[in-house]
C-alpha cells in the first residue's frame, strides 16, 4: 500500500488519530506475555491454569534418560516379531523361535495377551508374563 493511502496520513492534525481522548491507545497495558500472575492477573492463573507457580519433587542433578530407557511390549504384539513360517512350527510343537526384544527396541515383556510358544530374550519381564509363557511351553531368557 502506498504511503498515500495509509491511515496515518488521514489523521494529520487530529490529535488522538481515531483511538478518542479518554481511553487513550497504549501498548501492552497489562504487560507483555505472562506478565503479572502473581500480582494483576492472580485470578486468571488460578482459575485456569493451577499449580503453575511453584515446585514438586526432587531435584534429580545431572539426568541422563539413557537410566531410564525401557520401552515395553506386551506378549499379544510379541507375535508380530516372529514370522509366520516359525510361528506355525512352533504350534505344531517343532523347534521354538526365539524373539530378542532388545534388538527389536524392547526392553521389558508385560503379560498382556497371549502368543506362540517362543523362547523370549529381554532385560526385565513381569511376573505375569513369565507365568504365561512358561504355560504354553514358551521360555523367558533375561539378557544384560
Amino acid at each position: 500500500m502506498p504511503t498515500r493511502f495509509r491511515k496515518t496520513r488521514h489523521n494529520r492534525g487530529s490529535t488522538f488519530c481515531g483511538y478518542g481522548r479518554v481511553g487513550k491507545k497504549r501498548s501492552h497495558e497489562s504487560g507483555r506475555g505472562n506478565a503479572g500472575g502473581a500480582h494483576h492477573h492472580r485470578i486468571n492463573f488460578d482459575k485456569y491454569h493451577p499449580g503453575y507457580f511453584g515446585k514438586v519433587g526432587m531435584r534429580h542433578y545431572h539426568m541422563t534418560k539413557n537410566a531410564y530407557w525401557k520401552p515395553s511390549i506386551n506378549l499379544s504384539q510379541v507375535t508380530k516379531l516372529i514370522p509366520a513360517e516359525q510361528a506355525a512350527k512352533a504350534k505344531k510343537g517343532e523347534e521354538l523361535p526365539v524373539v530378542d526384544l532388545l534388538a527389536n527396541g524392547y526392553a521389558k515383556l508385560l503379560g498382556n495377551g497371549v502368543t506362540v510358544p517362543c523362547i523370549v530374550k529381554a532385560r526385565y519381564v513381569s511376573k505375569l508374563a513369565e507365568k504365561k509363557l512358561r504355560a504354553i511351553g514358551g521360555a523367558v531368557v533375561l539378557q544384560a
